[in-house]
């Protein structure tokens, strides 16, 4: 209930409900699709190199891998790093900037804890 309390003085302070929905927009763009957000949750753990990431998303390919990982680091999100290893390797880690959606993908998680539970009684 609080955070329907924060949408609604978030609405009366700007005046229409355009605002937040643009904004909401924006962030679904930025999160959107099937591989994104769960990139984004196995790297809170910590730093990752590329086998690591797809080992731990079941279904993702490398040619997909590839793809979020760009988008996510023209983004800001996560810094890629080449490590001067032999063969040489590539990591990944978020930035400070995408630490900034931890909140949001733990309000996700919980939720969908909630809902799981709810449906199936477990």
């Amino acid at each position: 209930m609080l955070r329907m309390e924060k949408v609604k003085s978030l609405a009366e302070e700007k005046g229409d409900c355009s605002r937040i929905l643009f904004a909401i927009q924006d962030a679904l763009d930025m999160i959107s699709g099937k591989w994104k957000i769960k990139v984004i949750s196995v790297l809170l753990y910590g730093k990752k190199n590329f086998s690591d990431l797809q080992r731990q998303i079941d279904g993702l390919g490398a040619k997909m891998l590839s793809k979020e990982l760009q988008d996510l680091e023209v983004n800001g999100i996560i810094t890629r790093t080449v490590n001067t290893t032999k063969p040489i390797t590539v990591s990944y880690e978020l930035t400070i900037y995408g630490h900034t959606l931890e909140p949001i993908i733990r309000a996700l998680a919980d939720w969908g804890t909630e809902h799981r539970h709810k449906i199936t009684g477990r």
